[in-house]
């Protein structure tokens, strides 16, 4: 009866994230309305982390089976991939580093800044 209860919540919120996919202009799917709410609830203390617990570790244990059908629409088309998998092999590998390096390149910047604050702060004491 507890998990009923946590996997309803769960619902909830997700319908709620539908909802505002309905009413709201924007490109966002509903899901991340969903886990939006979701989040700002468990931060602020409206929903109890014991109250999605079991349901959350319940669906991340289950969600392997759902890339499943994913897989087997890719094995199914793959005459149609076929033709076109060096292009596709070449766009996400270029696309992959080029994520790679701006974040590297990102992560690098703020570690800098954070080590200039520090100083600075060390400085002024």
């Amino acid at each position: 009866m507890k998990l009923l209860k946590q996997f309803l919540i769960i619902l909830a919120i997700s319908f709620v994230g539908e909802i505002l996919k309905y009413l709201l202009p924007l490109p966002v799917p509903a899901s991340i309305y969903g886990m939006v709410i979701l989040f700002i609830g468990l931060l602020t203390g409206l929903i109890p982390l014991n109250s999605v617990r079991s349901a959350g570790k319940f669906m991340i244990e289950i969600m392997p089976v759902m890339f499943i059908p994913a897989g087997v629409g890719l094995m199914s088309s793959w005459g149609n991939l076929k033709p076109v998998l060096v292009p596709v092999i070449v766009i996400t590998v270029v696309a992959l580093l080029t994520v790679m390096i701006a974040t590297g390149h990102v992560s690098q910047l703020v570690i800098r800044m954070q080590k200039r604050k520090r100083a600075d702060a060390g400085e002024n004491k």
